[in-house]
């Protein structure tokens, strides 16, 4: 999943308070480790040099790894910034929704997912990253092509999800209003982190099942 995409919990319910003791955190791999230095060096010399002047080479260096290596965690300095690593959580969460839900609240319930995987990951939810992101044209590019993606397999999910055939006309429409609306309040956002971002979605998602009143 990257800037991108689409969204959960049980929607309209609000989430139950559980006093269990919290699951201890598992150790970060050497794999990880090396990424995450990775794309601090990346982001301290795209804010010294700029991104368009920051090479392979000079992120490898800094981060104190081959350049090879850089290509093993990396495909692109794009996906530096761009990639978030958060496929497998988002596809976890997509498995948990219960059956039966209307397409709103299997909406609602996607939007909450996606956003507390952003929210929880202090990668995906940095507000430097989204800032270089929606300032460099390059990565508005791959951010553009990767957000496509991401809309058109939660357009999969969904219509699996509500037995409709995948070029319903009405899906496409259905699709269209959402995914236009959460990048049109993604793109506005300036932090993630400021408690308002999903309760802005979620009001969106009210409207929109209200057939959008004035």
């Amino acid at each position: 999943m990257t800037e991108a995409t689409s969204t959960a919990a049980m929607a309209s319910a609000p989430a139950s308070v559980s006093h269990a003791p919290a699951a201890p955190v598992p150790p970060i791999g050497l794999r990880e480790k090396h990424k995450r230095r990775t794309r601090a060096a990346a982001m301290e010399l795209f804010d010294a040099n700029g991104y368009a002047q920051t090479t392979v080479a000079q992120i490898a260096e800094a981060a104190d790894v081959s350049h090879t290596t850089f290509f093993r965690y990396f495909q692109s300095k794009e996906q530096v910034v761009i990639s978030d690593d958060l496929d497998d959580e988002w596809q976890a969460v997509l498995e948990a929704i219960p059956p039966g839900l209307g397409r709103f609240d299997l909406l609602r319930a996607m939007v909450r997912g996606l956003v507390e995987l952003v929210l929880a990951d202090d990668w995906a939810s940095d507000p430097a990253r989204m800032k270089l992101i929606q300032s460099e044209p390059a990565l508005l590019l791959v951010n553009q092509i990767e957000s496509d993606r991401a809309i058109s397999e939660a357009a999969d999910f969904i219509a699996d999800y509500l037995g409709v055939e995948r070029d319903n006309p009405r899906l496409r429409v259905f699709i269209a209003a959402v995914g236009g609306m959460m990048f049109h309040i993604a793109n506005g956002t300036e932090d993630v982190r400021d408690g308002r971002f999903l309760e802005t979605l979620l009001e969106a998602i009210d409207l929109l099942e209200q057939g959008l009143p004035l």
